[in-house]
């Protein structure tokens, strides 16, 4: 057997430091930055005689900065009018300068790091970078006897090498997380830098085009239809030949996003806002910023939007952003401002070393809890189980990643060893579904459409479902006699797959599931 795969200090220190919880919960939701939630010293060792020959995964990308400049812009125009009004308490003066700090971070984030092409809103801030080559690291520290064995078969030249295979969805956040995941696997084993590899973007769509007119052609890596399918839209990805692999994930993103704009999905959505806690919140939070006076103009038909420019200029002066507000966020009530507040106190969680203003000094914990708990609810209905008269809908699209992980092992039993690791990026809009998807615990249950929502009877949050960057991991080992064995980490725990499947364990209560009763309980047929 080959040595391990000897990693730098750095690596061994994050994997053998890694925190196995959270921090103190402060109900960011699903903008909570990463944690793994497990200690690796305590994962269960593979039963004897199985050697790992494969891993996988899918991660979300990292703590990134707000995606667009509306509702910073629009909670800043209703502060700009507070202060012509004398309408700030002495902790509300201090709200402004927080507020813009806050905007100048995000449009000037990535500003200097290589790696980032166009800096401003949307990108990884250092925190959402951090967490992913963190993951590389202990990725690596997992498996040292896998990534040794293949390093050496790269090194020595061997005539097929295995490769170590990277897609993301095309979205610049997740690209640049892939971009640093595999950074900080080359330095830490420079080896396997031949193995990487990018394959060719899903082609030719979309289909259907006219004669002459040549498909819309992604860059290699990409995979919208594994990575994206949220959002699959008919001018890039239209596919109409029933035979074609993708036509089934098309036609589940399109019914998800017709699904999100019924009617009485919004009415399911925003049925806390009809609440007295909302109104109650609302003014718990406003009361310690503005005054009675200012807010009382609500009532009266107030409003504030994300109109005007905005200017700001790096430190070092060679790049100057202008910003124009586009007038369509409208702050009209106390509960939609504090709603937009939260956004931003959530938000900078993950911006710490771009804009490390305390933005819990304006939001206190108790409201902070509050308005997590209303966007778990939100999140519930429209990315995760919903309700059972849905169907699946939220989350069918999301089968096809699913089945990419099977064919991934599918092909290891077929002795195709050409892949020695899958890597892929994406988003939580991915992730969510991909738990319902796979029946993972607390992730799964969808509800009659009578039983609301609520964090008192409900598991399900935001935070342990798709925290930044989280992830699923599948480790597969295979013994001298060819059974193949999987191993799941879900947010790096040792996680059950869909309880159906206990059937398919090693043995009882173990974290090693056989792989053909894996994919027997998910109804996965290989292809022939």
């Amino acid at each position: 057997m080959l040595p391990p795969l000897p990693l730098s200090s750095l690596a061994l220190a994050l994997a053998l430091c890694a925190s196995p919880a959270l921090a103190a919960d402060g109900y960011y939701q699903t903008k909570t930055p990463y944690a793994p939630q497990q200690d690796p010293a305590t994962y269960a060792a593979p039963p004897a005689g199985f050697q790992p020959i494969f891993t996988q995964l899918v991660a979300r990308h990292g703590a990134r900065g707000l995606t667009s400049m509306k509702n910073d812009a629009a909670l800043y125009a209703m502060w700009q009018q507070a202060a012509a009004q004398d309408g700030l308490t002495p902790l509300g003066r201090e709200l402004g300068p927080d507020i813009l700090a806050l905007m100048r971070a995000n449009a000037l984030l990535g500003y200097g790091v290589a790696g980032i092409e166009t800096p401003g809103y949307g990108n990884l801030s250092q925190t959402g970078i951090s967490e992913h080559r963190q993951l590389a690291a202990r990725l690596l520290a997992r498996l040292p006897a896998l990534f040794a064995q293949v390093a050496q078969e790269g090194v020595e030249g061997a005539t097929a090498p295995r490769q170590l295979v990277v897609i993301h969805s095309g979205v610049d956040r997740a690209r640049d997380s892939a971009r640093f995941f595999t950074q900080s696997l080359l330095e830490h084993a420079p080896a396997l830098a031949p193995l990487l590899a990018m394959p060719p973007a899903p082609a030719p769509y979309p289909q259907g085009r006219a004669a002459g007119v040549p498909p819309i052609p992604q860059p290699d890596g990409v995979n919208r239809f594994l990575l994206y399918a949220h959002k699959l839209a008919p001018q890039t990805d239209l596919v109409t030949d029933t035979a074609d692999p993708y036509y089934a994930p098309y036609g589940a993103s399109q019914a998800y996003q017709r699904h999100i704009r019924t009617k009485g999905l919004h009415a399911l959505m925003d049925a806390p806002a009809r609440l007295p806690a909302a109104t109650a919140h609302a003014r718990h939070v406003l009361e310690r910023l503005f005054t009675p006076a200012f807010l009382a103009r609500f009532e009266q038909g107030a409003s504030y939007a994300d109109t005007g420019s905005h200017t700001f200029t790096s430190a070092d002066g060679k790049l100057t952003r202008t910003l124009t507000g586009s007038g369509k966020t409208v702050i009209r009530s106390m509960n939609v401002a504090a709603t937009k507040l939260y956004e931003l106190y959530a938000i900078s969680a993950g911006m710490r070393h771009e804009a490390p203003a305390d933005f819990s000094r304006y939001m206190p914990i108790e409201d902070a809890r509050y308005y997590a708990s209303v966007a778990d609810h939100e999140d519930f209905y429209q990315k995760g189980p919903a309700t059972t008269a849905s169907a699946g809908v939220t989350w069918r699209f999301a089968l096809a990643l699913r089945d990419d992980f099977f064919q991934e092992v599918d092909a290891l039993a077929k002795g195709d060893l050409r892949h020695a690791a899958k890597l892929r990026f994406t988003h939580a809009e991915m992730i969510i579904p991909l738990a319902s998807a796979l029946g993972l615990p607390g992730t799964s249950m969808a509800l009659p459409a009578a039983t609301p929502y609520s964090y008192a009877s409900n598991p399900w949050r935001g935070a342990q479902v798709s925290p930044l960057a989280a992830n699923m991991q599948w480790d597969v080992y295979r013994n001298g006699e060819g059974r193949l064995i999987v191993r799941l980490l879900y947010n790096e725990r040792e996680t059950p797959f869909q309880a159906a499947c206990d059937g398919a364990r090693i043995a009882p209560g173990s974290v090693y599931y056989d792989y053909a009763g894996l994919k027997a309980c998910y109804g996965h047929v290989a292809a022939p």
